[in-house]
């Protein structure tokens, strides 16, 4: 039976799991019944258990015949500080918390194709199923790599894939080289000198000051970023004052970068430290920038790119599988995994038309017709990279 039909099977039973995960989300590294969850899942499954890695994350382990060659795949767990709008029986539980992200989903694909893959065996070697915590900004895929996740379970390659609303169920998309753009989030601290709001001559005004500066900033991609680097520098937050008539002391400027290569990264740091300081030194005010790079760029290596979707091809047609995909400006920390095993991370569909919510929005749900299309996928990525070899 093709892969895609027997998981089709189960689908109710992985229908019933992402809904149980959808409706008790938990924050990065708080994955704890989300972790014991899948823990039992994969042990009823028969495959081999090792849980507290990277705090809340966990490994298993199945081994067939007796080849060396391993692979790793890799689905997220943890969810987003979200108020759920939606008024489904599988709503959030958790007040504030909600999987705005399909979390639920990546890791419900990721459990499909471990029970297959348990009763199938049709394979020769060890596949590692990385269940990672804290993906959004926590640093999860590090914090997993800190503690031994490649020394004790070595990968020769490793996969991941996220779901894509606007793109049809049953059709995959991605692009060899940078994907997804690295991720950093800043903090610039302008202090001034307070006054009486009717007596600014006395004072130095760090809110004048930091508005001059968030303009500035925006000098950098215009003028100091190559026109063909894609560069995005948004100021997101400007906190300062408390009183109609009190000119403030302080202002603190926050926001994010994204770019497709360290260097742009380190150009973009290097600017807006300068900007910051002279900028607030011409006003007579001071300026420190606190930039903390969470995510490199993601980038898909060549070969196995080609790997993932000629399996995303052996399920769906190739008809169906965009090798050509856009760049993507969101950030995924599964980038820091990359750097340490040559692989590939693929986008799914999560469905198009006018239902098709994105992601992080209080009305997003992960759609379940889409779970056996990546439970597939993960088995064939597997049966393609740990075919059994011919013995003569």
């Amino acid at each position: 039976m093709p892969v895609l039909d027997d998981i089709r099977t189960f689908h109710d039973d992985l229908t019933a799991w992402r809904r149980d995960i959808h409706a008790h989300p938990e924050l990065g590294f708080e994955e704890q019944r989300t972790s014991d969850m899948v823990a039992a899942r994969l042990e009823d499954f028969g495959i081999e258990v090792h849980r507290g890695i990277g705090k809340t994350g966990l490994v298993g382990r199945l081994r067939v015949g007796n080849s060396p060659r391993t692979i790793g795949l890799r689905a997220d767990m943890d969810c987003l500080p979200i108020v759920e709008a939606n008024d489904f029986g599988h709503r959030s539980k958790n007040d504030g918390k909600m999987h705005a992200c399909g979390h639920d989903g990546h890791t419900t694909m990721l459990l499909g194709a471990a029970r297959h893959l348990a009763r199938s065996r049709n394979f020769d070697g060890t596949v590692h199923f990385i269940f990672q915590p804290a993906e959004e900004g926590l640093g999860g895929a590090d914090a997993m790599v800190k503690d031994g996740l490649f020394s004790d379970f070595p990968c020769d390659v490793i996969f991941g894939m996220h779901n894509r609303p606007g793109l049809a169920v049953g059709k995959f998309q991605i692009r060899s080289g940078p994907m997804m753009a690295g991720g950093a989030f800043f903090d610039i601290d302008v202090v001034g000198r307070g006054a009486h709001g009717a007596r600014p001559e006395s004072g130095v005004d760090a809110v004048l000051v930091g508005s001059h500066i968030t303009t500035a900033l925006q000098s950098i991609v215009a003028r100091n970023v190559r026109p063909v680097d894609t560069v995005v520098l948004s100021v997101t937050q400007i906190h300062a004052g408390a009183a109609y008539n009190v000119i403030p002391e302080r202002a603190v400027l926050r926001g994010t970068v994204r770019c497709f290569t360290r260097e742009a990264m380190s150009l973009v740091e290097s600017r807006m430290r300068q900007i910051a300081e002279n900028v607030a030194a011409a006003f007579g005010a001071t300026a420190s920038l606190d930039f903390r790079v969470l995510f490199p760029p993601l980038v898909n290596h060549d070969d196995e790119t080609r790997l993932i979707c000629d399996a995303a091809a052996d399920v769906v047609g190739d008809d169906n599988v965009n090798r050509r995909g856009n760049l993507v400006m969101a950030s995924e920390d599964f980038a820091i995994m990359l750097e340490h095993v040559p692989g590939a991370y693929i986008q799914i569909g999560n469905g198009e038309g006018e239902g098709a919510c994105e992601v992080h929005n209080p009305g997003y749900d992960f759609n379940d017709g889409a779970l056996p299309f990546g439970s597939a996928l993960f088995v064939r990525l597997v049966e393609r990279r740990l075919a059994r070899l011919e013995r003569v």
